[in-house]
């Protein structure tokens, strides 16, 4: 694995799965492999889990993470060649990623989508910009159009807890009030078509995804139907697509509740974090035996510490 920026990046997900399965299990056996080694981690947007448990995977692995918080801490980056910088910023991602990559052997990057210009944040303009111009692999801490470290997580957790060989697993919409990115949705979909579940999307008329991610899922807008006899319910609010980055409902009938819950064949309940307690999801649900947000949580450090470990062994 020279890159890690897209569920695309995996090739064998089962074999991943195993290997963070591994790591968990054992997470300071391999810190030869990042002896004398150096993770950069820039951050263009807010980060909790993203950032703490990758910077305590490169740890895990004996590397050094360096971190970055680029929009208050760095110049501000142009991306488009040709330009005459006379406006805002200060210096090309050209410089940029060049450097950086003198100083780090790997590279992460966090850069949220504007949710205004569907063209630009489909070309995932920064991350895209940083691995056309670095001389070292590029991680994603999440794009516009992805977070795959939180798929990785996702379908270890689902691996860990499921009690069939193959799990009904149901992604529903759920009434935020902000317009929220398309990222993690869009990677738990590419992540479920690779797994072996029964996977459906269920969210209001208006609400579907990119058609490119969902092509072959099967999609309903009825939330009780697809909770019937599901195993896992992984609820995301996400914003429309088509009307792009706008919120078009705010529906409180789609939240999680325990009624939706009993339809399921005790299921458990999965979000990404953070979660909006008693929008997207009951308190009585996030705070039920049922929900696995927690132990999902924990394992981002082990997603990161595999990606970490496959990249590391790539570059030997």
């Amino acid at each position: 694995m020279k890159n890690f920026t897209s569920v695309d990046d995996i090739q064998d997900l089962k074999g991943l799965v195993a290997l963070a399965k591994a790591v968990k299990a054992a997470p300071y056996a391999n810190q030869q492999l990042g002896k004398n080694k150096t993770l950069g981690l820039l951050f263009f947007n807010p980060s909790l889990r993203t950032r703490l448990s990758t910077q305590k995977a490169a740890l895990n692995l004996g590397m050094h993470p360096i971190v970055m918080n680029l929009n208050t801490e760095g110049w501000t980056l142009e991306f488009e060649d040709g330009v005459v910088m006379d406006g805002a910023a200060s210096e090309h991602i050209k410089e940029a990623a060049q450097v950086v990559s003198q100083y780090c052997d790997v590279i992460a990057i966090r850069s949220f989508p504007t949710l205004t210009d569907k063209e630009k944040d489909e070309e995932e303009y920064v991350i895209s910009a940083f691995k056309k111009y670095a001389s070292v692999p590029v991680i994603s801490l999440e794009g516009s159009t992805e977070h795959p470290l939180q798929a990785v997580a996702d379908a270890l957790t689902i691996e860990e807890f499921k009690t069939k060989e193959r799990p009904k697993v149901v992604l529903t919409w759920a009434p935020h009030p902000k317009a929220l990115p398309h990222a993690v949705p869009n990677s738990f979909v590419k992540v479920m078509k690779k797994a072996d579940v029964d996977f459906i999307i269920t969210h209001p008329e208006g609400y579907e995804l990119n058609p490119e991610f969902t092509a072959g899922v099967t999609i309903t807008h009825n939330q009780d139907e697809a909770f019937k006899d599901a195993d896992f319910i992984y609820a995301k609010n996400w914003s429309s697509y088509i009307d792009y980055g706008k919120i078009t409902s705010k529906d409180p009938s789609w939240t999680v509740t325990p009624e939706k819950m009993a339809l399921t064949d005790n299921g458990k309940f999965m979000h990404c974090l953070p979660v909006r307690r008693n929008m997207i999801v009951a308190d009585a649900v996030l705070d039920s035996d049922s929900s696995i947000v927690i132990p999902q949580s924990n394992n981002r450090t082990w997603s990161a510490q595999a990606i970490l470990t496959k990249i590391l062994e790539n570059a030997e």
